[in-house]
């Protein structure tokens, strides 16, 4: 029978996670239908079924790590079931006629080192339950046998869950009174909640600190006036709109011109070590960091510098977008050269940002506050200032480059007009 596999995905990425079964055994499918969602390091994968005809296996769970070229699933001829209740009916009815064959089979993943499913085995029984229940049944160690579901219904993730709480309940009440008799200086554990990473914070959590340990790492400050960019930004504000189908001018497109230019004033900073080598990259895709449910994400904006304001407003929403939908390819993700993110709409007021992956460095933007500044030795005014910060790889740029860098930045903002005529 045609299997369905873990396609490519990506030069760097060999694996995944299995995060949800869009199908279920049963289920009818449609050759180049979506029948599960992959997560992997940057983005989460759809993969489809390259035949049509009706899911008839699952060779991983939810939460399982698959690799590329991986087999997951197998298609078999025949028409199936198109909803989720007709799908539940043909897993029990499957589970059901094969538990003997399944007790026996030495090859089962799911038969060795179970602790709820070697009680089952003892008692000439196998419990009905789906996949994903099995798997959630050993993490918690429960046994399944001693799981009820809600009718003669398979076992699920919320039956454990139901009968793990359950359990607790009962165990808490004879331990409530065996506290009493305690001495009062022995206090109970605090609470606390304990729950797996997902695999994109892991995945975060690793690279982060590769890049703390195998990279020089200084950062650097300034501070710039953004009185001129506001009042520029509000004078051509409707007129911006109008020209330009509904598209607003904010901040994002000066200081990604602005770091264009200063790209080309200092190209070690658009630049990266690769084992012995220098890469200087003569193409400036920008990296515009973006929150989301599941995190930090940094998508890319292509060719920044071939781009007016207006295109790269239109882009970096449409990365933000497709970021919290979820719809981000692997192509938005890779193979950028600089990176800006904005700490500030969080109300940072300063911070030393981590260096993107392989990247040079990183210009970190920050929140806008009206602070008392001196123009002159006998004048103060209250000016809306941004700090910004570069933090940057030693290794490959002096302090005079990433001095040079943040001022330019500084100027161009400063002076937005020069900033438009450059563009």
């Amino acid at each position: 029978m045609p299997e369905v596999k873990v396609p490519e995905l990506a030069e760097s990425i060999t694996e995944g996670t299995i995060a949800e079964w869009l199908k279920q055994v049963g289920d009818s499918v449609d050759k180049g239908e979506a029948i599960v969602e992959l997560e992997t390091d940057k983005v989460n994968v759809e993969v489809v079924s390259e035949e049509a005809g009706v899911l008839q296996e699952l060779l991983a769970d939810e939460g399982d790590t698959v690799e590329v070229g991986q087999a997951i699933a197998v298609v078999g001829e025949g028409s199936g079931n198109n909803t989720s209740e007709s799908s539940t009916k043909q897993e029990d009815t499957k589970a059901t006629d094969n538990s003997n064959k399944e007790q026996q089979s030495s090859e089962s993943s799911e038969s060795t080192g179970s602790k709820s499913e070697a009680s089952s085995q003892d008692n000439g029984q196998r419990v009905n339950a789906t996949p994903s229940a099995r798997k959630y049944a050993r993490e918690k160690g429960i046994d399944l046998s001693e799981v009820s579901p809600s009718s003669n219904d398979v076992v699920r993730k919320s039956h454990v869950d139901q009968s793990q709480k359950q359990s607790n309940t009962q165990q808490s009440q004879p331990a409530a009174k065996e506290e009493t008799k305690k001495p009062a200086q022995q206090n109970p554990s605090k609470p606390v909640i304990r729950e797996k990473m997902s695999r994109r914070k892991k995945t975060a959590a690793k690279k982060l600190l590769e890049v703390s340990n195998n990279t020089a790492m200084l950062t650097t400050f300034n501070e710039i006036d953004m009185t001129n960019v506001m009042d520029l930004r509000k004078r051509k504000k409707e007129q911006f709109i109008k020209d330009h189908d509904g598209t607003k001018l904010g901040f994002m497109s000066f200081f990604t011109k602005a770091a264009v230019a200063a790209l080309k004033k200092y190209p070690e900073v658009n630049a990266e070590i690769d084992g012995d080598d220098m890469i200087t990259k003569q193409y400036y895709d920008i990296g515009v960091a973006v929150s989301t449910e599941d995190g930090l994400l940094v998508p890319f904006v292509r060719d920044c510098d071939k781009k007016n304001f207006a295109e790269i407003e239109d882009e970096i929403g449409n990365l933000a977008k497709k970021a919290r939908d979820k719809k981000l390819g692997l192509d938005d993700m890779v193979n950028g050269s600089f990176t800006i993110t904005n700490g500030g709409i969080f109300g940072s007021m300063m911070s030393t940002p981590i260096i993107n992956g392989s990247q040079a460095a990183i210009l970190g933007m920050h929140s806008i506050i009206t602070r008392p500044i001196a123009i002159d030795a006998d004048t103060i005014e209250n000016r809306p200032m941004m700090y910004i910060a570069l933090s940057y790889d030693h290794r490959i740029i002096d302090g005079k480059e990433a001095v040079g860098f943040l001022k330019t930045i500084k100027e161009l903002i400063e002076n937005p007009e020069d900033l438009l005529l450059e563009s």
